[in-house]
């Protein structure tokens, strides 16, 4: 799948000359380290230090994921790309201007949603219409006077809410979606979206590290310990048209299906080993698709939209030009 290489077995993964090589029982499975950008481990996989140089000197980020799909923690080698000079634009940008990036962040949610919820009205799902117009009024409305971050996560929590309520016209009846539960994800919808997040915050993680932004400074999350909070902040306007789209196509192409692709226990429920192959090839195969850039005139996938949200966001921090997140209408 491109760069980036999934490990689903329990295995050694290992330095095998100039490769990797990962070993499950007696099978080797050689991982060629050219093109090799990020590893993600859904299951238990030992390492060692040696291997741990060997990635870190040809610049491979290593994700790991715990037994309810969940994120574990990167293995982020040491900075390629560092700023001395946009650190403290970084740093200036989040005391004078935190508001302004917040907002803009959420406006981009909104108008991607917007697009989703628009493609399902136009596809005879006219029930959606009650949100598609909440957010081209209430929303643009209430988020141009929010006057604290607070207001600000307040009008996108009530933005999500109204997608979510949306889900009951747009998927089958065995998709029931009542409420976002995320720690551990409670239903079959819950069980998606908690791993598309995930897989997408990996994904912007890698797409930070090769740039010149620090990881820790983010505008509409709080910067906080242990997690890097700008990729937060930066895959959010790409949830609606990776996350979800990739969702709502497994469903309702039956390509995902409740009774076949799916582990639910008392208190929790999360993709089997075959239904969660299922999602990261569909996952993908829409993060790689392409479209033409109106401004660079050439195609370019969403994995690389992501990486220029990252250089957009430099242009505020040094040349105050105003940040604009992807939107998919626009196509930039």
């Amino acid at each position: 799948m491109g760069s980036t290489r999934y490990i689903a077995s329990i295995g050694e993964l290992t330095r095998m000359d100039n490769s990797l090589c990962f070993r499950k029982g007696n099978q080797n499975v050689y991982i060629p380290i050219e093109n090799t950008k990020e590893i993600y481990c859904l299951n238990e996989v030992s390492i060692n230090t040696k291997l741990l140089d060997f990635l870190s000197r040809n610049h491979i980020i290593v994700h790991f994921f715990n037994y309810y799909e969940g994120y574990s923690g990167t293995f982020y080698p040491k900075e390629q790309y560092s700023s001395g000079k946009l650190l403290i634009k970084q740093v200036e940008a989040f005391e004078r201007c935190r508001l302004i990036i917040a907002k803009a962040i959420v406006k981009g949610i909104g108008d991607n949603i917007y697009e989703v919820l628009y493609h399902y009205y136009k596809h005879d799902k006219k029930e959606v219409k009650k949100t598609i117009d909440w957010i081209k009024s209430d929303f643009y409305r209430l988020l141009e006077r929010a006057n604290s971050i607070k207001f600000v996560l307040a009008v996108e929590g009530d933005l999500w809410q109204r997608f979510y309520s949306e889900f009951k016209y747009i998927l089958p009846e065995e998709f029931a979606f009542n409420k976002r539960v995320k720690r551990p994800p409670d239903n079959p919808i819950n069980a998606m979206i908690s791993f598309g997040n995930t897989l997408l915050y990996t994904k912007t993680i890698s797409a930070i590290y090769q740039t010149h932004l620090d990881q820790r400074i983010s505008f509409l999350h709080e910067p906080s310990e242990g997690r890097f909070s700008l990729s937060l902040d930066l895959c959010e306007v790409f949830k609606p048209i990776i996350v979800f789209r990739s969702i709502f196509n497994l469903v309702n192409n039956r390509k995902i299906q409740v009774e076949k692709h799916f582990e639910k226990k008392v208190n929790y429920c999360i993709l089997n080993e075959a239904g969660r192959n299922i999602f990261i090839q569909e996952f993908e195969e829409r993060i790689e698709s392409v479209f033409l850039h109106p401004k660079l005139k050439r195609k370019v996938s969403y994995r690389t939209a992501i990486k220029l949200d990252c250089y957009k966001l430099i242009k505020f921090f040094m040349e105050g030009k105003e940040f604009i997140p992807f939107s998919v209408k626009e196509g930039m």
